[in-house]
C-alpha cells in the first residue's frame, strides 16, 4: 500500500503545480483586464510607490504561500528575503515619511488611498462625509454578510435608519447607564473566579486571560441585544465564541484572500474555504435559533432586548409597508446581531488584554493605578461609572494603552462614493480609503516621545484628566464606532475591577513578546500567559 502510494506522489505533485500554476495564470489574466480598464481613470492621484505591473504593490498578499513555495526553493530563504514590515499598520506609517500624508497604492488595479494624521483624517472623515463614509464592496465581507448590518454595510438612507434605531435601542437598554453596571459586575465576579482557580491549577505557569475576557465581555452584549447571559461553561455558547475567533483568523488567511480575486473559491469543498463556510453555517445557526426564540416568544407591549424591539418594529413598518424600504427584516436583524456580538467583542477584549500586558511590562505603573484604586474604593467597594472622576490615573493608564495599541489600528475601510477633490487630488468613485488611526496615536508632532509609554501625558500638572482632540481610537466622522459608550463601561469597569483584586507579571520564563501584535480585524496581542496574585 505505503509503495503504490508512493509511486503515487510525483503525479500528485505534478497536479499540484499545474493547478497552481493554472491558477496564477487566472489571476494575472483577471487583473491585468482589470487594470486596463481601470487606468485611464487614474489622473492627479496621490503619490505613492510604484506598483508593479498587474499585481500592485501587494502582490505576495495576493498569491497564497503554497504557491510561493512552488517558485522558491526554501520557505525560510523567500522569509529572509522580505522586506516589506510584518505590521501593516506600521509599515503604512513609514511609507507616509517618504510620499506624505496621503498617498496611493494599488491591490492588483484597486486604487486605494491611505490616510495619516489627525488632520487630514478628520478632514476627510468629517468635513467630507457624503463622499468618504461608503464601504468597499470586498468579496469575502460581502459573502459572509451581504452588505447588511451595521459594520459593513453602504452608507445610505437605510444604513442611517439602522444605526439610529441600533443606538437608540441600545441605550433603551442601558447603554452609556448606571444600570448596565451590575451586568459588567457579574461577568467580572465570574472571571476573578476563575483566575483564581486557573491560576492555582498552573503552577507559576500563568494562566491565558483570553476565554474569560472574551465570555465576560459578550455576556454583556448578549443582556443587551438577546435578553438573557450564559454561563461561562455554556458549551454552545463557548463553542460560538472560538467560532467567530476562528473565523476571524481564517478570513485573514492568505488563501482565504483570493476569494476577493476569485469569488468562487469560498465555495471549493476544502482546506481554509471549508473552514470558513463551515463557521459560518455554525454562527448563523445559533443567531437565527436565538432570533426564531425570541419571533415565538414576542410580547410587542414588553420588549425584553434589542431583538424583540427590532421585531416590534418591523411589525409596525410591515403594517404601513415601509419594511422593505427601510431595510426592517429579519436577515437584516440577524446581521446587526452578528455585528454587535463579532465586532463589539473583539475589540473590547483585545483592549482589556492589552491593558493587562502593558501593566506587566510596567509594574510601576500598576502599583500607582492600584494606590489610586485603594484610596478611592478601598478593597471592598467595587467600582462604579461614578469613580471615573475621582480616578484620573487609572483613567489616563487606560486612554495611554489604547493610544499605544489602538485594536483597530486601520479602521474599517471607507470607500469614496463619488469622484472627488481632495486636499489638490483627484479621488475617483470607488477608492479604497484606509484611514490610519495608528499613525495619529503614533505621530511626534502631536505627541512627545510617542513610542514610551506614559500615561502621565494625559494628565495637567495637578493631575486632572486630559482630554485630547487628536485621540481617536473609535474612530472619527459618522462611522465612529456604535459601540464606543458601551465599551467605555467595560474596559473602566473591568479593568479597575482587575486591579483592585489582582497583581498581575508575566511568568519567569515567559519568551519575549513583540508589542505590534497580532494583525487581523482588529490588533490583538501576541498570546500570553500571566501570573495572578490576589490582593
Amino acid at each position: 500500500m505505503e509503495a503504490a502510494f508512493i509511486k503515487l506522489l510525483p503525479g500528485v505533485e505534478f497536479l499540484s503545480a499545474s493547478f497552481a500554476c493554472f491558477g496564477i495564470f487566472l489571476l494575472l489574466f483577471y487583473l491585468l483586464r482589470q487594470h486596463q480598464l481601470s487606468k485611464q481613470l487614474l489622473v492627479n492621484i496621490p503619490p505613492g510607490p510604484k506598483p508593479l505591473p498587474v499585481v500592485g504593490n501587494f502582490g505576495s498578499l495576493l498569491v497564497p504561500p503554497f504557491i510561493l513555495r512552488l517558485f522558491v526553493q526554501k520557505a525560510e530563504e523567500y522569509e529572509k528575503k522580505r522586506t516589506s514590515p510584518l505590521s501593516p499598520q506600521v509599515g503604512l506609517t513609514q511609507l507616509s515619511k517618504i510620499y506624505g500624508n496621503i498617498y496611493s497604492l494599488f491591490v492588483g488595479s484597486q486604487l486605494v488611498v491611505v490616510l495619516n494624521g489627525y488632520e487630514l483624517i478628520r478632514d476627510a472623515l468629517s468635513n467630507h462625509p457624503e463622499a468618504f463614509s461608503d464601504r468597499p464592496d470586498i468579496p469575502l465581507v460581502t459573502i459572509l454578510t451581504k452588505r447588511k448590518g451595521i459594520v459593513f454595510a453602504p452608507y445610505g438612507p437605510i444604513w442611517r435608519k439602522q444605526r439610529k434605531f441600533c443606538h437608540t435601542t441600545l441605550r433603551n437598554f442601558g447603554l452609556g447607564k448606571l444600570s448596565l453596571e451590575p451586568c459588567i459586575h457579574e461577568g467580572f465576579a465570574m472571571v476573578k473566579a476563575e483566575l483564581l482557580k486557573q491560576n492555582k491549577e498552573a503552577g507559576g505557569q500563568g494562566v491565558d486571560l483570553t476565554p474569560f475576557i472574551s465570555n465576560a465581555v459578550s455576556n454583556v452584549i448578549s443582556s443587551i441585544s438577546l435578553g438573557q447571559r450564559f454561563h461561562h461553561q455554556d458549551k454552545e455558547f463557548c463553542t460560538q465564541l472560538n467560532h467567530m475567533s476562528h473565523g476571524l483568523e481564517i478570513s485573514m488567511n492568505s488563501a482565504a484572500m483570493l476569494i476577493n480575486i476569485f469569488p468562487w473559491l469560498y465555495y471549493v469543498p476544502f482546506g481554509v474555504f471549508k473552514q470558513l463556510r463551515q463557521v459560518e453555517r455554525d454562527i448563523t445557526a445559533f443567531l437565527k435559533k436565538i432570533i426564531a426564540r425570541h419571533r415565538a416568544t414576542l410580547d410587542p407591549e414588553n420588549p425584553r432586548d434589542l431583538i424583540d424591539m427590532y421585531l416590534v418594529e418591523m411589525l409596525s413598518q410591515q403594517k404601513t409597508g415601509g419594511s422593505e424600504e427601510g431595510g426592517f427584516t429579519e436577515d437584516y436583524l440577524f446581521f446587526i446581531i452578528g455585528d454587535l456580538f463579532i465586532a463589539g467583542t473583539d475589540t473590547t477584549t483585545n483592549s482589556i488584554l492589552w491593558m493587562v500586558l502593558y501593566m506587566c511590562l510596567h509594574p510601576d505603573v500598576q502599583e500607582k493605578v492600584q494606590r489610586e484604586i485603594d484610596a478611592v474604593l478601598g478593597r471592598g467597594r467595587l467600582p462604579s461609572l461614578t469613580d471615573k472622576g475621582t480616578l484620573p490615573y487609572t483613567e489616563a493608564t487606560i486612554m495611554e494603552v489604547q493610544r499605544m495599541a489602538v485594536v483597530v489600528p486601520l479602521a474599517i475601510p471607507h470607500m469614496a462614493s463619488k469622484t472627488t477633490e481632495f486636499q489638490g487630488y483627484t479621488i475617483p468613485k470607488g477608492t479604497i480609503i484606509i484611514p490610519n488611526l495608528w499613525s495619529v496615536h503614533r505621530d511626534p508632532s502631536v505627541w512627545e516621545n510617542p513610542d514610551d509609554f506614559n500615561p502621565s501625558r494625559f494628565l495637567d500638572e495637578q493631575g486632572q484628566l486630559l482630554r485630547k482632540e487628536y485621540f481617536i481610537p473609535f474612530g472619527i466622522g459618522r462611522r465612529v464606532c456604535m459601540g464606543e459608550q458601551l465599551a467605555k463601561m467595560e474596559i473602566f469597569l473591568m479593568f479597575t475591577s482587575l486591579m483592585q483584586a489582582f497583581t498581575f507579571r508575566l511568568p519567569k520564563e515567559h519568551p519575549p513578546l513583540s508589542m505590534h501584535g497580532r494583525f487581523g480585524l482588529t490588533l490583538a496581542p501576541c498570546r500570553f500567559r500571566v501570573c495572578v496574585t490576589p490582593r
